[in-house]
């Protein structure tokens, strides 16, 4: 397999000192973790799920990341980091496509959690960190700066109307999924792991 940073050479043609950092920083997270696992229980607050994404100025290829992760009893059971298929011309417009990638997901598990526990299906809660995005898809304030966007990324509109998920707004500094869609700090990626439900099992949660 041959890896490729981005600005860089392929490491298999031609490995340098770019390809030797990332490389270490593999170990150090490996080591620093190796005594952590996913644990459920710590919490009582059934699925939650998170969306996130960056504005895609920092990517040489443009494209926003995408960024859910979904939680059920304080652990995360799905998550995913993905480019963006299309050049989002805004930070709504990024933020927009990774809920509605989000809700997506939202409706497997509505369908998953129907069989194994039949009964009225429940309103999933979807959380974002950017309040234009909350806007655009709870309300008919379309305007000239989002009416490019794609109509298939308006599918959540339908989702919110007949209940198949609520979208509440998380302040980014409680945004979980903000560790899938963009660098954070090093100080932070503790606290967001340990939101994920990593725990260090060596010492208990």
């Amino acid at each position: 397999m041959c890896y490729q940073l981005e600005g860089s050479v392929p490491c298999c043609s031609g490995p340098g000192p770019l390809h030797w950092e990332a490389v270490k920083r593999v170990f150090r997270y490996l080591i620093g973790t190796k005594s952590h696992a996913l644990t459920f229980g710590s919490e009582q607050r059934g699925l939650e799920g998170y969306a996130d994404a960056n504005d895609g100025s920092s990517q040489e290829h443009q494209h926003a990341i995408s960024g859910y992760a979904y939680l059920m009893d304080g652990g995360a059971i799905s998550w995913i980091s993905r480019k963006q298929e299309v050049i989002a011309l805004s930070t709504t417009e990024a933020e927009y496509i990774a809920t509605t990638h989000g809700a997506k997901e939202a409706i497997w598990f509505q369908k998953l959690l129907g069989e194994l526990f039949p009964g009225p299906s429940k309103t999933f809660t979807l959380s974002c960190d950017n309040q234009s995005t909350i806007n655009l898809a709870t309300t008919d304030n379309y305007h000239a700066r989002t009416k490019h966007i794609d109509v298939r990324y308006h599918f959540i509109r339908e989702l919110i109307t007949n209940g198949t998920i609520q979208l509440k707004y998380c302040p980014t500094n409680s945004m979980v999924a903000d560790i899938l869609a963009k660098p954070v700090p090093v100080w932070k990626v503790p606290i967001l792991a340990h939101d994920l439900g990593l725990h260090n099992v060596c010492k208990g949660v």
